[in-house]
Formats: structure tokens, sequence, C-alpha cells
């Protein structure tokens, strides 16, 4: 079969496992050492599944997640999203859609310490809605500020998936950690402008809340000082080149846990639980990993990114043409997929393609956790917002679906301002560099 056929019936297989309840690591894994082994040989399937898992899972840079998998999973046991909020809330709750402006720029805060989306999204759904639907807010609306809130914790550093990302593309994770820190401020001030457009236009769904004294506000930041003192240096030794991203990590899960023991929010029992915890989500993420390792390096061996590359050359395609059609791609695959499945699943077939049309591996990857981000916000699966519905059962999917229109078009905006203006991505590696 030529290069298309089999790449198609490749894809076709990976979904419909996937539709069958088989988990997105397993079904690449399956699908990849399938086609090594009927379109390459026998040998070179084993010879594969018996050398890449190690290979993959030995490299340093991947040392990085659990440490970084840890501190988050510290901070939370911790209760920082509570706090957060709390600091949020006492300085911008008392505006008309304050309270959801605070869901944003806490969820900003605890995705910058917890790198996971959907972590961040149902640990601030039950600090957040509540408050919210106790001043009188729409439940949609609240539900989709925690969902719009949530999508930075993969972009905001540190990130799970810009860690995947840099692995799999071999570009530098420290780089890629800076780089997010601007489109990260980005996406809150147009969230943050989408809250305030919508309470305008309908102030009976963002109503103001109590204004907090300023004795408060300084209690609130005192309570989160510390911590906000961690990140800051974090992101500060990177960007200063103080120390590797690993280092980082190590950093960061030896702080959350003084941080968290200071608290006396961690007992032995807890201690041992969130090392489990730890474990359990790193070895995962591991297996994602390896099966999309052996997917693409099946499609590298069918010639696959060649011919989509001689494809674009065929059809005349600029580069901008190219990044809107991978833009399309990722919000079809957003309907059925999360995003560290098609980040994975996906990346070594565009990377290729746009490093060899000009584009800096670092803005790409940007990009690409962007649109992934998006993805988890819009119908029809909206990842986040079915995670929010399973923390608060009561919550109905179509006020969700309607409150978070404004979100989406924002990060719509976002999306075309970092294309026309790549220097937002590409400023701060550069001057670290």
């Amino acid at each position: 079969m030529a290069v298309w056929e089999v790449s198609g019936v490749a894809f076709f297989g990976v979904f419909v496992l996937m539709m069958g309840g088989m988990p997105i690591a397993l079904a690449m894994l399956l699908i990849g050492l399938s086609g090594i082994w009927f379109t390459i040989s026998e040998r070179t399937a084993m010879g594969m599944i018996g050398q890449l898992p190690i290979n993959a899972t030995m490299s340093y840079e991947l040392s990085v997640l659990p440490m970084f998998i840890l501190m988050g999973v510290f901070v939370t046991r911790a209760r920082m999203s509570e706090d957060l909020y709390r600091l949020c809330h006492g300085f911008v709750g008392h505006m008309r859609g304050g309270l959801a402006a605070a869901t944003i720029l806490a969820c900003g805060g605890f995705s910058a310490l917890s790198g996971s989306s959907l972590a961040t999204a149902a640990t601030m759904a039950k600090v957040a809605v509540p408050e919210m639907r106790r001043y009188g807010y729409a439940d949609g609306f609240a539900a989709s500020a925690v969902a719009a809130g949530g999508t930075l914790g993969i972009l905001i550093p540190p990130s799970v998936i810009l860690v995947l990302y840099g692995i799999a593309t071999g570009t530098d994770i420290g780089s890629l950690f800076i780089a997010g820190i601007l489109p990260g401020v980005l996406a809150i001030v147009l969230y943050l402008a989408a809250i305030r457009i919508a309470a305008q236009i309908d102030p009976s769904c963002a109503p103001a809340a109590p204004r907090a004294s300023w004795s408060e506000r300084l209690r609130y930041l005192r309570s989160v000082g510390p911590i906000l003192l961690l990140f800051v240096g974090i992101i500060g030794g990177l960007y200063k080149g103080i120390f590797t991203p690993t280092e980082a990590g190590g950093v960061g899960a030896t702080g959350a846990l003084a941080f968290a023991l200071w608290r006396r929010a961690l007992s032995w029992k807890g201690l041992v639980a969130s090392l489990v915890e730890t474990v359990t989500t790193t070895a995962s993420l591991f297996l994602v990993l390896i099966g999309a390792l052996v997917f693409s390096n099946f499609m590298n061996l069918i010639g696959l990114p060649a011919a989509l590359s001689d494809l674009i050359t065929s059809l005349g395609l600029g580069p901008t043409a190219v990044i809107l059609t991978i833009l399309v791609i990722y919000l079809f695959l957003g309907m059925f997929m999360e995003s560290l499945s098609m980040i994975l699943l996906t990346i070594p077939i565009f990377f290729p393609i746009v490093t060899q049309l000009g584009f800096d591996p670092i803005w790409f990857g940007i990009f690409a956790v962007m649109v992934t981000e998006l993805s988890l916000i819009t119908p029809p699966v909206g990842l986040n917002l079915f995670v929010i519905r399973s923390v608060i059962d009561d919550l109905s999917v179509g006020d969700m679906y309607r409150g978070i229109l404004p979100f989406v078009l924002a990060d719509l905006i976002r999306i075309i301002i970092i294309i026309a203006v790549p220097w937002i991505v590409m400023v701060l590696p550069e001057l670290a560099r």
C-alpha cells in the first residue's frame, strides 16, 4: 500500500481503539508495533519494543517530570488553591465580574505550580464555583471561567506538556518554559477582557461581591507569600541559567514540601500518598510517551512526514497557510482527544514540516500548546468542561457551552496575535541566551 493508505489505516485504527475504550498510550503502541511488524519486519518491531522504552525513560531530561508533578501534589495538599483564590478575590472580587476575574488569576497562579490543566480545573472548581454561585453568578459563566482558567495549566511554566514536547523534538526545555510566560500573561489579560465585556453585556451573569478591607488583603498576601517566592525563584533561576529544568524541578519539589510541612498540611500518611500519586502519574505519562514514540517511528519509517512535506510543496501553500491548516486540524482532533495525546501524536509529523518552513521550534511549541489549550474548552468535548461537570454534578452542560463562548473567542484572538507577532513568544528566550 502507498504511504497515504498505510498512514490512513493507522490513524483510523488508533481512533477506533480509543473509541472502544482503550487508553491512547496502548492504542498508539499496538498500532505502531503492528504497523512496523507488517510493513517493515518482525525483527524491527521486536527490536524497537525491546530498546525504545529503555532509551526513552533513561533520558536525563525526562527526570524533570516527576519533580514538577511532586511539587504540584504538595502544593495541592497544602490547600494552596484556596489561598490563591482568596487573595485574588480580595483584590478584584468587588468589581463586576470580579469573582470570575479572581478565578482566572487564581487558576493562572495555581497552574504555574501544578503544571496541569485538568488538575487546575478540578481543584479550582471546588473552590470557585460555589463562591460565585453564592453571589449570584450564572452557573454556566462561573463554570466556564474555571474551565478557561484551567487551560493555563499547560502553558504557564512549569508545564508537563512543554517538557514532553522538548524531549520529543530536542528543543531546550528551559527556553520553552521561559517562552510560555508572556503568552500566558496575554491569555490572562484577554480572559479578563472577555469577562469584563460579558459582564457589561449581561450584568446579571456576573454581579459584584463585597469589597475586602486592606487588612484582609494583606493577610491573604502573607499566606501565599512563600510559595509565590518559590515560583519566582524557579523561573528566575531558569532565566538566569542558575540551574537546569531538572534542578529547578528538584528545588520546586523541595520548596513545596517545606511549605506543606510548615503549614502542617502533610502527615506521614499524606506524604506516602503524595509519593504514590506522583509515581502513578509519572508512569502513565511515560507510557503515553513510549506509545507515541513507537507510533511516530512507524510514521517515519513509512515516510509520512516526507510525503506530507512534498504535498504541501506541490500545493504551493505559504508558511502562514500551513500554520492555519495545522490550527484547523488541532481543533478537529480536540473533539475526540485530550491535549497530551494530541501533542504526542501529531508533533512528530508536523515538526519537520514547520521547521523546514523556517518556524522556530520554540515558537511552534508554544503555538501547538495554545491550540491544544483551546481544544480543552471547545464543544462538543471540551475536556475541562466535563472535568468540572464531574466535580459539580448539578451543572448544565448546555449552560457551560453558552458560557464558554467569550473565552473561546479570546483564545482565537490570542492565537492570531501570536501568529502575527511571534516576537511575543521569542523575546524572553532570546534575552536569556
